[in-house]
Parts: structure tokens; C-alpha cells; sequence
């Protein structure tokens, strides 16, 4: 260390924060949330240990099975799913588990679990082969009523109602980004101490004018989505500048809404095929916590009911400015049709 250099010493750890933040809750707290929130931070920390080693292993590539999405199942969507449900079934605090690669819910018999844990355990798995970033999304809901049976109706609730929820991603560094609805803070994994540090405090949304979509698809968008995509790719002079737009798309949700969340813009998959429960809503309630906004074109994306545990939706999420800009070509295109 040189005598310019500074030992940090001003250190939260992703524990110490979920201890404070259950401090500041305002309805009397048990420590279960927080008990589960642990878990996953440890979930994360053993599926990036797999994720990095993973050629190593001899994990990387397909098993030759498809999942209820029809989609092809990677050998590290089984153990980060396998990771994800132990450790949460350990803390003896979930009741029910809703997993992208499960395709009934997961019941757990416990007097003490009265949370509900919807999760994607690897989204972005089918670019794992060419190193490209991956992720792991959550949210966690609360039991409606702790005296009845646990049943699906208490995950198919409109994303308003998520007591907290997060992403974890594997890129360069491992960084969790977290909401409990006070805000959102990110944690980078220090692969030294094996701990998660608080690196993001209360982050909010970025400025810089990003749209990023899979224009692959555009033979499906609709005219709303066409129409805002050749607004910004020509945009009109404002006061004698012309507004410059960037196009950024990685193909994995996790990466692209982190950009997205810490530089700025909008994120859109306008397709329907990103799940509601464990995609669209936790990231979702980052984004709004973050002081963006989240729809599906027409609708805040957060007051979605999902009819079932896999139901889809499409999604654009970002900046307010850029949100709103859609939902305005959503309106004229109805309006036209009518």
C-alpha cells in the first residue's frame, strides 16, 4: 500500500445491512426476512463460485431436456436451481418456492415459513458458452393469511404486494443489487473474504439516453414500439440539438437492466416471452425504487395480476421520461384502432 493509499475501513456487508434495514422496518420484525435474504446472498455466492469455474467442471452446455418454458435446459440451470431451493428450504422461513425451471410450485412444510420466494436460479444461461454475463432474479412475498394452508394464490398477486427483491450478477465482478421498498443499494462480492460490501448505496437511476432491445425481433413489435424506435434513431432537434441515442443490447436481462439501472435509458422486450412473477416484477420493483418506471405499454407493470405461476408478459422499463414516451404510442395506436 503506498502512503497515498487509504485502508477502507467504512465496511457493510450485505448482513449488517439486512440487519439495519429490519431495524427500520416499520411492522414489528421476526428476523425471517431477513434469515432469507441471507440465503440467497449465500445462493449467489456458491452459483458464481459454479458459474466461474464452470468450464472447469465440465458443467457448461445442454442437458438435452427442455423446462416448462419449451426452452432448452443448461447443466448450470439444474444446479443453480438445486443451490437456490436447499439453501432457501434450510432456513426453515419459505413456505412456498416458484422456480423458472419448476413447473408446479414448491411446498414446504414448516410452522415457521410465511414467505413466498419466486426466483429465475440462472436467467441468461443459453450465452453462458461464450462468457457472456448471467444472473440470478428474485422476489420474495408474504404469506396473505399465516393461519390458512399456503397455496398458489398467494404468488399470483400483482407486484405491489413483494415485500422485497433483488437480482445477482455474474460478469466481471459478482454484484447483487437489493430492495426491501427502502430504496436500492448494490453489494460487490469480494472474492477474498467471501463476503458481499456495500459498494451502491441507494442507487438511483442513471441519465444517459440508451435503448436496448433485440432488434432481431422487430418483425414482431408492434407499431407502438416500431414508431418509438424510429424516434430515436432520428430524433427531432431540441432547441437546435439533436438529442444522441445509444443502442446497447447484451441478450441477458440481468446485464442489460443493470446498465440500464446505473447509466440510464430504457429496456424492452415488447415480445411477451419474460416471465411476470420472477423477471418482469422484481426488476420491476428495482427500477421503480430506483425512480424509474416499469410497464407492459398500456399498464405499470407492478399492477399486473399473473393468471399462472409462468404467465408472460412484454416489458419496458427505464427512465420515466423514456417509459412514458411508449405508453404515449400505445395510447395513439389503441386510439387509432378504435
Amino acid at each position: 500500500m503506498s502512503p497515498n493509499e487509504e485502508l477502507r475501513t467504512d465496511i457493510v456487508t450485505l448482513t449488517s445491512h439486512i440487519i439495519a434495514q429490519q431495524q427500520l422496518s416499520p411492522k414489528p420484525a421476526t428476523g425471517d426476512l431477513s434469515l432469507l435474504l441471507s440465503a440467497i446472498g449465500s445462493a449467489c455466492k456458491w452459483i458464481s463460485n459454479v458459474v466461474r469455474k464452470a468450464e472447469l467442471l465440465k458443467v457448461i452446455g445442454a442437458t438435452g431436456v427442455t423446462n416448462v418454458q419449451a426452452e432448452t435446459v443448461q447443466k448450470l440451470d439444474i444446479l443453480s436451481n438445486e443451490i437456490f431451493i436447499n439453501l432457501l428450504k434450510g432456513t426453515g422461513r419459505a413456505a412456498v418456492l416458484v422456480s423458472e425451471e419448476n413447473e408446479e410450485a414448491i411446498f414446504i412444510d414448516t410452522p415457521r415459513g410465511h414467505y413466498c420466494v419466486v426466483f429465475d436460479p440462472l436467467d441468461g444461461s443459453s450465452n453462458i458458452d461464450c462468457g457472456v454475463s448471467v444472473g440470478t432474479i428474485f422476489g420474495i412475498y408474504e404469506l396473505r393469511d399465516r393461519s390458512s394452508k399456503p397455496s398458489v394464490k398467494d404468488v399470483l398477486r400483482p407486484g405491489t404486494e413483494m415485500v422485497a427483491a433483488g437480482y445477482c450478477m455474474y460478469g466481471s465482478s459478482t454484484i447483487m443489487m437489493l430492495t426491501s421498498g427502502q430504496g436500492v443499494d448494490g453489494f460487490t462480492l469480494d472474492p477474498n473474504t467471501g463476503e458481499f460490501l456495500l459498494t451502491h448505496k441507494q442507487v438511483k437511476l442513471g441519465k444517459k439516453k440508451i435503448y436496448s432491445i433485440n432488434e432481431g425481433n422487430a418483425h414482431a413489435f408492434d407499431d407502438a414500439v416500431k414508431e418509438y424506435l424510429h424516434s430515436v434513431k432520428f430524433p427531432p432537434a431540441v432547441n437546435g440539438k439533436v438529442p444522441a441515442y445509444s443502442a446497447r443490447y447484451v441478450g441477458s436481462m440481468v446485464a442489460d437492466v443493470h446498465r440500464t439501472l446505473l447509466y440510464g435509458g430504457i429496456f424492452m422486450y415488447p415480445t411477451g416471452k419474460l416471465r411476470i412473477l420472477y423477471e418482469c416484477f422484481p426488476m420491476s420493483f428495482l427500477m421503480e425504487q430506483a425512480g424509474g418506471k416499469s410497464s407492459t405499454g398500456r399498464i405499470r407493470m407492478l399492477d399486473v395480476v399473473p393468471d399462472n405461476l409462468h404467465a408472460r408478459a412484454g416489458i419496458f422499463l427505464g427512465t420515466t421520461e423514456e417509459v412514458e414516451k411508449v405508453e404515449a404510442l400505445y395510447r395513439k395506436m389503441d386510439a387509432a384502432k378504435k
